[in-house]
């Protein structure tokens, strides 16, 4: 690396959703270029266009990379799906997150259902090798509403659905805000990928592998009460219980308390604290970060896989545990994110999310990072890169407002192919990317 000189044009947009600028209404940018990348130490030159429009509440975003070996081979594990050609589209929306209507098709970066006890932050592409396509449609009309999501257009995956409502909504306008804020929520989560529940399976002798035994589907049911305690332009404060139960195996409830504050403009912030009672052969919020890289992992030379369902079957004991966030926005200059959840008795339980984009309007300098740790040991084990780890981190200096020079750094995953081109598994992939980004902003 240190023989290359090294320029590389290219937009870097933050992989994960709460963090995501989108443009304003009726502006857009024009972001793309040329450069070099390195992945798994092998340099590819890259050529990439990644526009991004908006008008009034609809938005359109696209990100097409081709990446040459010195060769000027395409590399093609980046177009060998046909959901890969459809994610070039990186999303097409309508509205944002929260408000009474936000509809996205495109990549789903760490989408929440509910209160998070059954999804929480999923991720339906966690690889570049294999983006995928789905929707998400999320709509309150305000006595009740619904979210929802489907992963995959590509191929059966993931599909959920809360439904809720506010019975009482019009007694707060008649004196009685704290019960007319009650409301109540029924959620359905399936994965319908045929990886979803494998009970047992060989590998043949073409070291493909093939299922003896699975369960179908893998589904949630799931039922919830919130109550916001507090509810103005500045603070909320809510009460939540939820019970959630996977079919075939254990359930379990989950009870919290969130705050959002909001300090016009100066200081943002949102917290949430929950106490989990799971009885044997549950996991709270089982469709996580990671879930896409754990929901099923084969090895044929060692002729061994692994799949999260089977964790499921392990679980005899009740293990209760606990979940806390905390995020902060400071004077729209800069956003720290952090959650933590673990189980009592179970050491191997740990999972951690971190968020952070510190890039104030105007400055010289950007900082944008991210991390996923699932089966998290002990303290030694929370920064350990590995196969349960995702890691994503920018360091810039903006020498003008146009440009701006940095260093990426990723920790994602590569999926293994078995003959037929079928994805059996995952494995770690580093990628380094020096650049120097160009962004053009216009208007209309």
């Amino acid at each position: 690396m240190k023989k290359f000189l090294i320029l590389f044009l290219t937009f870097s947009f933050p992989l994960f959703a709460q963090f995501y600028d989108y443009p304003r209404p009726d502006e857009g940018y024009l972001k793309g270029g040329l450069g070099l990348v390195w992945i798994d130490g092998k340099p590819y030159y890259q050529v990439s266009f990644r526009p991004e429009i908006s008008f009034a509440n609809f938005g359109v975003g696209l990100d097409l990379n081709l990446n040459f070996d010195s060769e000027g081979k395409l590399r093609t594990q980046e177009f060998n799906e046909t959901s890969d050609y459809l994610s070039i589209i990186r999303y097409i929306r309508y509205g944002l997150k929260n408000d009474p209507v936000f509809i996205k098709l495109g990549a789903l970066d760490y989408y929440t259902l509910g209160h998070g006890t059954i999804m929480q932050y999923y991720n339906n592409s966690p690889t570049y090798d294999a983006r995928r396509i789905g929707l998400v449609t999320d709509i309150d009309f305000g006595k009740l509403g619904f979210e929802s999501i489907y992963a995959n257009f590509g191929e059966a995956g993931v599909f959920g659905m809360r439904g809720y409502v506010r019975p009482l909504q019009s007694s707060a306008a008649g004196g009685i805000p704290i019960i007319g804020n009650l409301e109540f929520g029924a959620s359905y989560v399936a994965d319908f990928n045929k990886y979803a529940r494998v009970d047992s399976g060989y590998f043949d002798q073409s070291g493909n592998f093939k299922i003896v035994k699975d369960g179908g589907a893998l589904t949630i049911v799931g039922v919830d009460l919130g109550l916001p305690l507090i509810k103005s332009s500045v603070t909320t404060i809510t009460l939540y219980m939820d019970y959630n139960k996977i079919i075939n195996f254990g359930s379990g409830v989950a009870t919290g308390v969130k705050l959002d504050f909001e300090g016009l403009g100066l200081l943002s912030v949102s917290a949430k604290l929950e106490r989990q009672f799971n009885n044997g052969k549950y996991l709270p919020s089982y469709f996580n970060s990671l879930y896409e890289i754990e929901r099923f992992q084969s090895d044929s030379l060692t002729n061994s896989y692994k799949a999260k369902s089977l964790q499921l079957s392990k679980i005899n004991d009740n293990t209760n545990g606990f979940y806390g966030s905390l995020f902060v926005r400071v004077l729209n200059m800069f956003d720290i994110y952090g959650g933590y959840q673990r189980l009592d008795k179970n050491p191997k339980s740990g999972v951690l999310n971190l968020r952070t984009a510190i890039e104030p309007e105007g400055a010289s300098f950007v900082l944008r990072a991210g991390y996923d740790k699932i089966n998290i040991r002990d303290e030694k084990d929370l920064f350990k890169l590995d196969d349960r780890s995702y890691l994503f981190t920018e360091v810039g200096y903006k020498p003008t407002p146009y440009l701006l020079v940095s260093i990426v750094y990723n920790w994602t995953f590569a999926p293994i192919l078995d003959n037929d081109d079928n994805i059996i598994g995952y494995q770690p992939q580093k990628r380094i990317e020096p650049r120097v980004s160009f962004i053009y902003p216009f208007s209309f």
